[in-house]
């Protein structure tokens, strides 16, 4: 009776300690915190004209009728089309090989060789050093998709400054895509889209967060004997 009642409390902390985990982390999931650089930027609020005319013409909200429905003003919205795809390859070979020998001849005095037992002081050093190191590295990318991202700036020549992010909740994580950069109203096609190689500045991540991505990363251990730090 006794260790049941001692062994009690303890698993009431460790079933309290679970549930607090757990929601922790539905929190984290549900909660999806942005980056405040990649938020959605608000439309400017247009004040509206002081003079008034009487005519149905105003000057100061007045829109063409036959104008398209491109992305010009803080807080419009624009679709870009992820057409990404990267090549890389790098090779490298090093060989450094370095022979080295030095003979010292038996000191002479008095036109007689000094010995020790019999045997002359001379003495001979052979050294030899050899390195070679070989590396060969490949990268291939290939990101497709879109994503409708809102105008934060224009700038004074008329290109427009783009953020956004999308998140995809997927079993067990969230992928999501952030943008930042430049656009020419020019490049904008009559749908309202971009690609993304049309972008200046651009900035593209595409990251996951949750268990499958947890499960792709290496270990704080594993990377230490393949960093710089590891001297052999």
């Amino acid at each position: 009776m006794l260790r049941k009642t001692g062994t009690a409390p303890l698993m009431f902390v460790v079933c309290l300690c679970i549930l607090m985990l757990s929601g922790c982390s539905r929190t984290s999931i549900i909660t999806r915190p942005g980056q405040p650089e990649y938020a959605p930027a608000a439309p400017v609020a247009m004040p509206p004209p002081v003079n008034n005319t009487g005519s149905i013409y105003m000057a100061g909200s007045a829109r063409p009728w036959f104008e398209d429905i491109k992305a010009r003003q803080v807080g419009d919205l624009l679709t870009v089309i992820l057409d990404e795809q990267t090549d890389a390859s790098k090779q490298a070979s090093t060989g450094i090989k370095k022979d080295n020998s030095t003979d010292i001849a038996a000191p002479n005095l008095l036109g007689k060789d000094l010995t020790i037992g019999g045997d002359p002081l001379s003495a001979g050093l052979d050294s030899s050093s050899d390195f070679s190191g070989e590396s060969d590295s490949s990268q291939s990318n290939n990101l497709q998709g879109s994503i409708t991202v809102t105008v934060a700036q224009v700038l004074p020549n008329g290109n427009l400054v783009v953020q956004g992010e999308k998140w995809i909740a997927i079993n067990q994580g969230d992928e999501y895509v952030r943008l930042r950069g430049i656009v020419r109203p020019v490049d904008i096609n009559p749908t309202n889209t971009v690609l993304s190689t049309q972008i200046a500045n651009a900035q593209i991540t595409y990251k996951g967060k949750g268990a499958t991505a947890d499960s792709n990363a290496i270990g704080w251990l594993a990377r230490f004997f393949i960093s710089p730090l590891w001297p052999y």
